[in-house]
């Protein structure tokens, strides 16, 4: 396998999922991410990114490592990246350190097909559809035929995502370990979705 760092800055963010092989703008404007992106650049181009827990400073113990591909700073301070997914990771412990900063010891081992996996092989049309009809209930608009364009597991990846289900599902979902594994839950979940929810009021019957 590809040697990735072991030690990595990460940005928490509650309800932002992030995948292998996807793409994720960010407008950086903190001051701790502001220096977390400017050494990061200045170094290896990697980063971490986590979902925030709802309790205190937790974090989830998977996240996704990803390489500055793009960046523009703006004429009030700020500064837009594009980061591009390459593996998952397993959070082992916080490092201590003087940066505003959070730094983390992490392990990729569980991951090592998120560098060669594809859903090539995988049937997804059933997926597809639900899909379709769960973001037309929550009035999301997509292209779909700009989506078709992706290759499969960008659109599998995508969906994960996107898909306006709970912190918690998101979560799930990057934590299946196999392409398999995550078409198999993303479409539990919508099934669930478009079984149990009145899309009227989003509530649960």
């Amino acid at each position: 396998m590809k040697s990735f760092p072991a030690v990595i800055p990460v940005f928490p963010l509650s309800g932002v999922i992030y995948f292998p092989k996807t793409n994720l703008p960010l407008n950086i404007f903190e001051k701790r991410y502001l220096d977390l992106v400017n050494d990061t650049y200045n170094k290896d181009k990697l980063m971490g990114m986590v979902q925030s827990q709802r309790k205190g400073d937790e974090v989830y113990k998977v996240g996704c490592l990803g390489k500055i591909s793009d960046l523009q700073k703006s004429n009030d301070g700020r500064i837009l990246i594009n980061l591009t997914g390459i593996t998952r990771f397993k959070i082992l412990q916080e490092i201590d350190n003087k940066k505003l900063y959070r730094e983390f010891k992490v392990d990729y081992k569980n991951y090592e097909q998120d560098l060669k996996e594809t859903a090539d092989e995988q049937n997804t049309e059933s997926l597809m559809n639900k899909a379709k009809i769960f973001f037309k209930k929550n009035g999301l608009l997509l292209n779909w035929r700009e989506f078709e364009k992706l290759d499969k597991t960008q659109r599998i990846n995508t969906l994960s995502m996107i898909s306006p289900v709970t912190n918690e599902e998101k979560q799930k979902l990057l934590e299946s370990l196999t392409i398999k594994d995550k078409i198999d839950n993303l479409e539990n979940i919508i099934s669930f979705y478009l079984h149990n929810v009145n899309f009227d009021n989003q509530t649960v019957q």
